[in-house]
């Protein structure tokens, strides 16, 4: 009964997916109004060279600028990088290693000021000063990183970023060609910020950006308000148009349930957490037109601590591989039309995906049914049978469902487990710092950019492990040098040969799912729920819906 209630609701959204976005231009009569955004908790800080959160980073689309960005546009063409603060994206010199960026001139920061080659050079500074999340993984191909990474409070980036304030340029230098250079510089931890700005964790304090919305009060027990910014002026609106709601109230301390009921009603516009699977079939039915579902290059997964038991063990990682029951967590998400089963890391479409499928019944390229018995054989032969292991969820209804699900599964397989739900709030930084012990969680994660190192390298490269930091997005801590200088000749061979480049990623893919150092449990579509007096959605493939450029009756 409760698949069927399921297959159900997934069909009647699926129904809802085939609404249209409106693309007409925007009307000046839509211009104003304060649009409503609900969440079960804030995302964290507010720095946008730290935060690394799709929460945050989708509203920082309307708030910053770097030197380049991706197109405010619906659909795959938000994966198109276009010049911004800079009046062009410049060609390579240097045998592809050299960049010179012309700064635009009249644009100012929130706070009134001028933005300057010096705010630049800083901000670009400040990446390794605050020790940004990808500092090392990102920006570590600029000459003088180096020297960054091993003492930030130093930092200057010597010979790498090069200010020339009379000529308005900034000079990019590199020890390598690196074939992702512009997707990397288009996203929030390489936006261009005051010089004066602290250099360390903003923390609660909004710091001034260029975008047409600045943070006016932020509370993460409460909300954020975000209200227009005085000094903005339209300088491209392939890079950032201007937007219609006069404020962005963002409300934070809802549940879930509590989230579908005000967009219900009409006391919220947005939520953003998926809504609960018992509430999909009722807004799939009763306001299919206020909902939007699209597919999503990401993937749902449960990070195994590679330098802890059991989970220091190649078999006992290998056995809960086997034993997860990827089709019961597709059923906890909302069914198949809302995600698909996966086994490897690179999600299906991406950039040097294979079809791969070791840990299941019939290993082959699909994933078919859990090997309890493979997996009870495997627990015994690495001698780990009876240890503890907590799994640390997000306190919301499906994190804390796949975890509750998880539990059982390692019971059943010969392991003492127990599951710990905490806010999201923290739950993200939480699980990266090696100080918590933290032997299993429940993550996602979605694209940086579309490039098979930003999950691969990213995730399980040597460089995204920092022991005792919040920002140390390789929750397993895997690090295999062979791989990882598999992946780094990957990242060479992209700037002359990316076919040859992604026929690597897909053997590197393999090579991480042999590893076990995380178990994939799928790979999601997501769920917009709007109300029924906000207008003008639209999807992009990078930053997903583009909030300002909605409007609100």
């Amino acid at each position: 009964m409760k698949k069927w209630l399921l297959a159900s609701a997934a069909a009647a959204l699926l129904s809802a997916a085939a609404v249209a976005p409106a693309s007409a231009a925007y009307k000046a009569e839509h211009r104003g109004g304060t649009m409503r955004l609900v969440a079960r908790s804030a995302g964290g800080t507010v720095d946008p060279q730290i935060n690394y959160t799709l929460q945050y980073w989708q509203i920082y689309q309307g708030l910053y600028d770097g030197l380049v960005t991706f197109k405010k546009a619906a659909g795959a063409e938000g994966f198109t990088v276009v010049p911004d603060l800079a009046e062009a994206i410049p060609a390579p010199a240097n045998d592809g290693k050299t960049y010179v960026f012309k700064l635009r001139k009249g644009i100012k920061f929130s706070n009134g000021k001028d933005v300057t080659v010096k705010d630049v050079v800083s901000s670009f500074q400040r990446i390794f000063k605050v020790s940004s999340p990808t500092a090392g993984g990102f920006y570590s191909v600029f000459v003088g990183a180096d020297a960054c990474l091993k003492d930030a409070k130093t930092c200057t980036l010597d010979g790498g970023v090069v200010g020339d304030e009379a000529a308005g340029t900034i000079t990019i230098n590199l020890k390598a060609p690196d074939p992702e250079l512009f997707q990397k510089l288009a996203l929030p931890h390489a936006v261009v910020l005051p010089a004066d700005s602290p250099m360390a964790d903003a923390g609660t304090n909004p710091l001034p950006g260029t975008g047409p919305y600045m943070i006016s009060a932020y509370d993460p027990n409460k909300g954020m308000t975000m209200s227009r910014n005085p000094n903005f002026k339209v300088w491209s609106e392939d890079a950032q148009p201007d937007g219609y709601p006069d404020v962005i109230q963002y409300d934070f301390g809802l549940t879930d349930e509590a989230e579908v009921t005000a967009v219900q009603n009409g006391e919220a516009d947005w939520m953003f957490d998926q809504p609960p699977t018992d509430r999909l079939g009722e807004i799939g039915t009763k306001f299919k037109d206020q909902v939007y579902i699209n597919t999503l290059t990401a993937w749902w997964y449960a990070p195994l601590n590679t330098n802890l038991a059991p989970f220091d063990n190649l078999k006992a990682r290998q056995a809960v591989n086997y034993a997860v029951d990827r089709k019961t967590l597709v059923n906890l998400f909302g069914g198949p039309v809302l995600a698909s089963p996966v086994c490897q890391v690179l999600p299906p479409g991406f950039p040097g995906h294979e079809d791969y499928c070791p840990y299941t019944k019939n290993p082959g390229t699909k994933w078919s049914a859990p090997d309890m018995e493979k997996a009870k054989q495997l627990v015994e032969e690495s001698g780990t049978k009876g240890q503890k292991v907590t799994i640390i969820a997000e306190d919301t209804a499906v994190s804390k469902a796949i975890g509750v699900y998880l539990q059982s599964v390692l019971k059943e397989i010969g392991y003492d487990a127990e599951v710990k739900p905490i806010s999201p709030n923290i739950q993200f930084t939480y699980i990266q710092n090696t100080n918590n012990k933290v032997q299993m969680s429940i993550s996602q994660w979605y694209q940086d950019y579309p490039a098979a190192s930003d999950f691969l390298n990213i995730l399980f490269g040597c460089a995204s492990f920092t022991p005792g930091s919040d920002s140390s997005i390789n929750i397993s801590g895997f690090c295999d040098k062979g791989i990882q200088a598999k992946m780094d000749a990957a990242l060479a061979l992209a700037v002359t040969d990316p076919d040859g480049a992604n026929k690597m990623w897909a053997e590197i893919d393999k090579a991480v799912v042999d590893s076990a150092a995380a178990v994939p449990l799928f790979t999601p579509k997501h769920v917009d729920f709007v109300s029924k007096r906000l207008g003008n959605f639209q999807f992009n493939s990078q930053y997903y819906w583009m909030v300002s450029q909605s409007w609100v009756k």
